[in-house]
């Protein structure tokens, strides 16, 4: 079928005075690609408009000093084998089946590479954010993930952690990555365990770790502008300054504060200094590092490094994370390919939010973030979990089970604490199913960091052109394991779609594909299928 393309270059006619002026602005210029997309599917690198793929009518999205809150590559990929890819941000928007991409600075390159979605993506892959064989500490994938944050909130406290440790291994849940959230701190910026909360930290990790979990630390690059260390860091010249050259104070989700100019090396150097000492001092073993959103540095603002954007400083703060193999980031900007942990945005506690996940999942891979964790079981948001009489003891199983065979398991909310003991026990069970497939889900992991190919994929990567584009509600692990959550609210069976092949169901049925099969799906059932040949 015949593909349409246009690239336009627009230039303001008054400055064609003379070729010289002329090459200048039209390399400075901005580009624009006109695709029709009723010719292909497209995936776009904004990783929140997940459920919005491939890009539908209405699609509208700026990636100017903007990662809406996760992550975002400059890149888009076709299921016929196309790649759009530019250095800087792009703006996205379908209108009319007319996909447009303009870039406001730098190139916008377009190449047709192959005739499948894994072409275009493997293309990506080896000629902008090539994989080094290198992966996060898979102490992330090897096991479940606790984070203290549902539990304690900014409450964070030596006693209460402990008593969630322990209490993860009484009920029955193997010990993992255990992730101390906000407010364990001194101050923002001053990164010491408070001594009102933590009376002997040292001893602290040294339970924690004889336990069995490895332990993170949430910190993130603001400073509280009142603090000792805030008035020493605006001595340094290592916090973002306005264009009156004032230290800036910055709006976030916890209040006003200073925050770390990055594009001043000896700002990064001070924050991995304050780390280090944590790990030196107390044996933490790595950092979620929380914020370093591109919005909060777009403003009237006079970065160290003229020309610095927001988007450079949420890479900047993401290439600290290189340092520390035990990582987690939410907000990230073109670190395709890097040895970083990547964490969905925060899921509310609703089942439309759990629907997002498999796209949103799927496109963080297709981008070349393949080491991903979508967010916390039941959803990250503390609200939704003050009231227990008003939690969905089903979602957060659901939850669970769609989380269970994913690249990373995370919980916050206690399930002993929260659900019954028919729920709970379903709980483990996705555990334990997880653990079965967790020698799979390393050796996929492992795989990944040297190919680059996903971890978790869209159907689409493994059996391009079959019509399969726009299953939503199921994936891949790999090459061999297809997963199909249940995601709706008292929903025992589901409809699944297998691609061509042999398969063999949970149940240890075999299904010869393709084919579209109706499975049973109680409570204790998470469907999956093992590709046989």
């Amino acid at each position: 079928m015949k593909r349409t393309v246009w690239i336009c270059i627009f230039l303001s006619p008054y400055l064609w005075a003379t070729a010289q002026i002329k090459q200048q602005i039209i390399e400075q210029a901005p580009q624009q690609i006109l695709i029709n997309i009723e010719n292909g599917n497209w995936f776009c690198g904004v990783i929140a408009k997940g459920a919005w793929m491939p890009v539908v009518n209405g699609f509208d999205v700026d990636m100017t000093n903007n990662c809406y809150g996760n992550q975002a590559q400059p890149l888009l990929l076709s299921t016929s084998g196309e790649v759009v890819w530019s250095e800087n941000p792009l703006s996205v928007v379908c209108r009319n089946d007319t996909l447009s991409v303009t870039t406001r600075q730098g190139e916008l390159s377009y190449h047709k590479v192959g005739n499948t979605l894994r072409e275009a993506y493997r293309y990506a892959a080896e000629n902008y954010f090539r994989f080094d064989g290198l992966a996060p500490d898979l102490s992330l994938f090897a096991s479940p993930q606790y984070n203290t944050w549902i539990e304690l909130m900014y409450n964070q406290n030596q006693t209460d952690i402990l008593q969630y440790a322990r209490a993860i291994v009484d009920n029955g849940f193997p010990p993992g990555v255990l992730m101390i959230d906000d407010n364990w701190q001194e101050d923002y910026g001053t990164w010491r365990f408070h001594p009102g909360r933590f009376s002997n930290p040292k001893n602290m990790m040294e339970e924690l770790h004889r336990m069995g979990f490895k332990v993170m630390l949430w910190v993130c690059p603001y400073i509280s502008p009142d603090s000792y260390i805030g008035r020493e860091a605006v001595k340094q010249n290592i916090v973002l300054k306005t264009a009156q050259d004032t230290p800036a104070l910055i709006r976030w989700w916890n209040g006003y504060s200073h925050v770390l100019d990055l594009s001043n090396p000896a700002a990064a150097e001070w924050f991995r200094t304050q780390l280090d000492y944590l790990c030196r001092e107390y044996g933490v073993d790595g950092f979620k590092f929380d914020a370093g959103d591109a919005e909060a540095y777009s403003g009237d603002y006079k970065p160290f490094k003229a020309g610095t954007t927001g988007n450079d400083q949420t890479e900047l703060y993401a290439q600290i994370g290189l340092h520390y193999p035990l990582n987690e980031y939410r907000a990230n900007w073109k670190m395709g390919g890097r040895p970083i942990a990547n964490r969905l945005s925060d899921k509310q506690h609703k089942w439309e939010d759990i629907r997002t996940l498999i796209p949103n999942m799927i496109l963080e891979g297709l981008m070349g973030y393949p080491f991903s964790c979508p967010d916390m079981i039941g959803g990250g948001e503390f609200n939704s979990f003050l009231d227990t009489k008003k939690l969905d003891q089903e979602l957060i199983v659901r939850s669970a089970q769609c989380h269970a065979l994913m690249p990373m398991m995370q919980f916050s909310v206690a399930p002993w604490r929260v659900l019954d003991t028919e729920y709970q026990e379903a709980v483990k069970n996705a555990v334990a199913l997880r653990q079965e497939f967790i020698p799979y889900i390393l050796e996929t992991v492992q795989a990944s960091a040297v190919t680059g190919d996903p971890v978790l994929r869209p159907l689409e990567f493994n059996y391009p052109n079959q019509g399969l584009v726009n299953i939503k509600d199921q994936f891949m692990i790999g090459d061999s394991l297809l997963v199909a959550p249940v995601l709706e609210r008292n929903m025992k069976s589901r409809t699944i779609v297998l691609p061509s092949g042999l398969w063999r169901d949970c149940h240890g049925q075999k299904i010869e594909g393709p084919a579209t099969v109706r499975q049973q799906a109680d409570l204790n059932t998470l469907p999956y299928f093992w590709r046989i040949e």
